[in-house]
């Protein structure tokens, strides 16, 4: 595997499961170092290039949702939802970009 493999799975063995104030920022934080992560493989080739459009849709969707669990207005069954909502978002589309990365060698399809 190589660093950038490496890190995304470390990445995604962060991911929180419960919602609380501490992994509301903790989920944050992943967000944020998993967009670096994106462009990282963005840069990689074209081929990649082409292929992170729809990680960083990812990204916005889970920014919404972790948003909306630490509303003042939502209760918490909502918080709740939408955290986990966010969390699952977040392991989907990690685990989806390494099966698309895979080791970061492709230039085609």
């Amino acid at each position: 595997m190589n660093q950038l493999t490496l890190a995304l799975t470390a990445l995604y063995e962060r991911i929180p499961r419960r919602h609380s104030l501490d992994n509301i920022k903790e989920i944050s934080s992943i967000i944020t170092e998993y967009e670096d992560l994106l462009k990282e493989v963005e840069a990689t080739n074209s081929f990649y290039e082409k292929k992170a459009a729809p990680f960083f849709e990812d990204l916005d969707t889970a920014r919404t949702n972790v948003k909306l669990s630490s509303s003042n207005k939502a209760s918490k069954k909502n918080k709740d939802d939408f955290f986990d909502l966010a969390s699952g978002i977040l392991k989907d589309s990690i685990q989806s970009l390494l099966k698309v990365y895979g080791d970061g060698s492709r230039t085609t399809e």
